[in-house]
């Protein structure tokens, strides 16, 4: 588990790799964090990834900025996030210790942007979980590779958006497993550390629907694997 730069038109990216036990080669993921940014709980996703036998990867793409600032530009304009994404995978995929075959995973911002990578951008599998749907999904979404989705369906922002990307990957014939979990909200699979949270993110995490919920988790965690395992190996 190491921190290293990453080579990309916007100048060197910061990232978090962590790498399976033994002789590879592995089948890599591309980690992308939610709102929060870099937070020991995308560490931990990439961590619980690799002791699956992935080759993960999570970039820091608020580059160590201001958050607020970074998202009021990220919905302005995705080129950036979406660019950087592209060229650690690229990255990814050349390592001797990697098999070429690379998936991609996101939380809350991350997934809307797992999703926008899904069609065009190389990836063999993605994992959404609560990313918000582009516009025109039908269209949008057209030629992607296969998606492993979790909602919840107490999810305020995304109230029936687990429904519409099934219709939208159905229309398409994109290979799914889409589930929507009933008893949560947003965030569900992330179990920040409070040190990671400044002020308004810490309420927010106290809401009833946003908070980590470890039934659930397990479950979209094994679904996931199971995706993964179909797709990436």
């Amino acid at each position: 588990m190491t921190a290293m730069d990453v080579p990309t038109p916007n100048g060197d990216l910061s990232v978090y790799q962590a790498s399976p036990e033994g002789a590879g080669p592995w089948p890599g993921v591309v980690v992308i964090h939610d709102a929060v940014g870099m937070s020991h709980d995308v560490r931990n996703q990439a961590d619980w990834l690799a002791g699956a036998g992935y080759l993960a990867v999570a970039p820091d793409l608020f580059r160590g900025g201001h958050r607020i600032a970074c998202l009021v530009k990220f919905l302005r304009d995705a080129s950036q996030p979406l660019s950087d994404v592209d060229a650690v995978r690229s990255w990814l995929a050349d390592r001797d210790d990697c098999t070429g075959a690379v998936g991609v995973m996101g939380f809350c911002l991350g997934g809307g942007f797992a999703l926008m990578l899904a069609p065009g951008h190389g990836f063999a599998a993605a994992s959404v979980n609560y990313g918000p749907l582009p516009k025109n999904a039908e269209r949008a979404l057209a030629g992607s590779c296969p998606i492993v989705g979790s909602y919840g369906a107490r999810d305020r922002q995304l109230r029936g958006a687990a429904g519409k990307l099934t219709r939208a990957l159905d229309v398409n014939g994109v290979p799914h497993d889409i589930k929507e979990y009933p008893e949560v909200g947003h965030a569900f699979l992330n179990d920040h550390d409070r040190s990671d949270l400044p002020g308004p993110f810490r309420l927010m995490m106290k809401l009833p629907t946003m908070r980590f919920h470890a039934p659930s988790a397990e479950d979209a965690r094994a679904r996931i694997l199971d995706f993964f395992g179909s797709h990436l190996r």
